[in-house]
This record gives C-alpha cells, structure tokens and sequence, in this order.
C-alpha cells in the first residue's frame, strides 16, 4: 500500500474527536480542579496545587509516552491514556463522595498522564503530511478541541446550576468526564493505520524518489535533536507559550470566583479562552505555513503579553472572557508554529520523543507558574499574575526577535 492509499482525511477527523473528547473533560478540571482541592482539605492557601498537580502529572507522562509513541506507534498510547484519565475522574469523584484527598489526589495526577499523553496527538496528525503542510495537519487536529469548549456550557454549566459549591456537587460532573474519557478510547481505537506507519511510508517514499536507501535512519540523541537550526527557538516559544497559558488558564477560575462572580460563570470564561486556543486554527496553520514560523512565534507571544497584562485592570466576565480569549489565540499561534518547526527537524522515530520532551519541561514550567501564581494571587491578587505572565512571555518573544534566524534543514543522521 502507498502513503497515499491511507485514508488520512478519516484518521486527522478521529484524531480531532479525540481532542474534542479531551478538551471536554478539561474544562471541567480547569474550571473546578482548584475548588474541589480546597474544598477536600479545607486549605485555602494551596489553591495552586490543583493545576500544578494536572501540570506536573501531565509533563512527566510526556517524555516516556512519546518514546514509547515511536516505539510501538501513537494509538495504542493514547487509547491508554484515554483509560487512565477515566479512572483518574472516578477516583476523584469517589474523593468528593467520601471527602478524602487521599482518592482526590491520585485522581488529580491520573487526569494529567491522560492530558500529557493525549495532547501529542498533533505530532500523529504531523506525521501523515509532508513538510509544507505540517502546520495545517497539526491545526486540523486541534481544530476540534474547538466544540469541546461547548461541552462546559451544555453539559457541565446544568449539573452546577442552582447549587451551593460543595462537595456533594463535584461528584456527578467528575463521573461524566470519566464516561466522556472511555469514549476517547473507543475513537482512539478508530485509527488506522498508525500514523507512524504512515509517517515511515512516507519517509521511505520520499528517499526511494531520491534514489538514497529506504532503510530509515536510527534516532538521533535527543541532545543533538536539539542542536539543529530552528529546534532552539522553537522549543523556548514551546515553553513559554504553555507554560503561561496553562499556568493562567488554571489560575483563571478562582479569579473569577474572587471578584465575586458565581461558579457556574468560570465556564463562560473558560470557554471563550477555548475558542481563542482553537476556533481560528484553520486559518492559522494555513498562516503559519505562509507567513514562517519565527515571525508567527513572536506574534503569538506578543498577543500572550496584551492579554496577561489586560488582567491587572479587568474583572467583569466579559473582560475577564476577552482575556482569556487572547491568551488562547496567542497560545495557538506561537504554540502550532512551534511543534511544526519541531516536528520538521525530526524524523518519525525522532518525534515523539522530542515533541515529549518539550512538553515534559513546558508542562513542569507551568507548574511551578501555576504555583508561584497561586501564592502571589493569595498575597496581592490579580495583579501580580497578570504582571508575571507578561514577563514570562515578553523575554522569550525578545530572545527569539534578537536571535540568529536558521535555515530549514532536514534532520541529520545519527552519528
């Protein structure tokens, strides 16, 4: 069977309901995960420690998902992924039932390997098209994150509906996400062939028409992956454009429930940064591929650094909503841009490897972020997050702008 005999077009589709699937799921543990901490220990000052743990959790699955991803191919670890995510929202509903941190805390971390994991579905999406449409491939698949934003609102803004903010009532929305994560497995499953079947297909196409060998190269080290020209500053666009966005987003629900808005209106806000991170993705993957990657890292960074500062000032849900429409829009661009200038440089057996090591750091950056935030909300507010978020995307934007611009170049072999 040739590369273009796969049926691509079916396998981006399931991939993007996977994310869909994801995205469903998440906005629940961004918009509660906070509140359901404080609530089981009653210890108002580590309201940072929910997101940090999803962060944290979430980083460290990274890097071994994605070895094992070139390994043994992207679905069967995302399926699994899927299934741990499931038993993680179960554990933490059973926490909430029975009042324990000891159920909620595992159930935290389980919900963030599933994050981790599933999130390098883009770098499958990247593997079945070829280096100038990379960009699109990868926004196709996040594309439908984009209606998962609409499940907060239809599905989970109803269960908190009417209701005091309690244990009791985190116990029925954390038992949907988990049904909503064994759909995940069932559409991960749908894929075939693996995209990294598809993505060697490829490869051995690409050199047969050159008349070099098709026996596929052996992995580079990943210290020399990250030597090659344009890995540098994409990886610290990778870093800082996650890193803050996770860490704010995360940070987002109790700011709302601090200027005294009700719980069920943080889905409001966090379905805008929802459709900022993904409703223009279409346009701008096919941007991205038009217009270069570097300017589209500064760019995104730039929109990042307008949209954290906005928070110093803002506090009705319709600012608060514009903000964090912003911080997903510059997400998106600077983010997209960079995994496909990553996965570029990389060879099918070189991606997930590499794409799960920036997420491993991105993902503990954002912890930490998330941690630092959550202290420096308790002792100055708003403010200060805003203030920190806009620093720590302004430096990177800078250290790229200043930076050497680097030819495209194929991978190099390995030594």
């Amino acid at each position: 069977m040739t590369a273009v005999a796969y049926p691509i077009r079916r396998n981006t589709a399931v991939l993007a309901l996977c994310l869909f699937t994801l995205s469903g799921v998440l906005q629940l543990a961004v918009a509660v995960a906070t509140i359901t901490l404080v609530l089981v220990t009653g210890i108002e000052s580590i309201l940072g420690l929910g997101p940090a743990i999803f962060l944290t959790s979430g980083a460290l699955a990274a890097l071994p998902a994605g070895r094992l991803m070139d390994r043994v191919g992207r679905v069967p670890v995302i399926a699994a992924a899927f299934a741990i995510g499931a038993l993680g929202c179960v554990l933490t509903a059973l926490g909430c039932a029975v009042d324990t941190a000891l159920l909620v805390l595992p159930g935290f971390v389980l919900v963030g390997v599933m994050s981790g994991s599933v999130h390098l579905a883009r770098t499958a999406a990247a593997d079945m098209y070829p280096v100038e449409k990379k960009a699109r491939a990868i926004s196709y698949t996040l594309f439908g994150a984009l209606f998962g934003a609409a499940l907060g609102p239809l599905v989970f803004r109803p269960l908190f509906a009417g209701k005091d903010l309690e244990l009791d009532t985190l116990v029925i929305p954390w038992f949907v996400a988990a049904a909503m994560a064994l759909v995940g497995v069932a559409l991960a499953l749908l894929v075939r062939p693996d995209p990294r079947t598809i993505a060697l297909e490829l490869e051995a196409a690409e050199n047969d028409a050159t008349g070099e060998p098709v026996e596929p190269a052996p992995p580079a080290p990943l210290q020399q992956i990250l030597r090659r020209p344009g890995v540098p500053s994409a990886v610290i666009a990778a870093l800082a454009s996650f890193a803050v966005m996770v860490s704010v987003m995360n940070l987002s629900g109790y700011i709302v429930v601090g200027h005294h808005h009700e719980q069920s209106d943080v889905f409001t806000v966090i379905s805008l940064h929802i459709v900022g991170m993904y409703a223009l993705v279409l346009v701008i993957g096919s941007l991205i591929d038009r217009v270069g990657r570097r300017p589209s890292l500064i760019s995104g960074l730039a929109i990042m650094a307008v949209s954290t500062i906005m928070l110093a000032w803002v506090e009705s849900i319709l600012g608060m909503s514009v903000s964090l429409f912003l911080l997903g829009l510059g997400w998106n661009l600077s983010y997209v841009a960079a995994t496909a200038e990553l996965v570029t440089h990389a060879s099918p057996v070189e991606r997930g490897r590499l794409i799960g090591a920036v997420d491993l750091c991105a993902g503990l950056l954002g912890a930490s972020l998330a941690l630092l935030g959550g202290l420096a909300y308790s002792e100055w507010g708003a403010a200060a997050v805003a203030v920190g978020g806009t620093v720590a995307v302004v430096l990177p934007a800078l250290a790229i702008f200043v930076g050497r611009r680097a030819p495209a170049v194929a991978p190099e072999p390995a030594a």
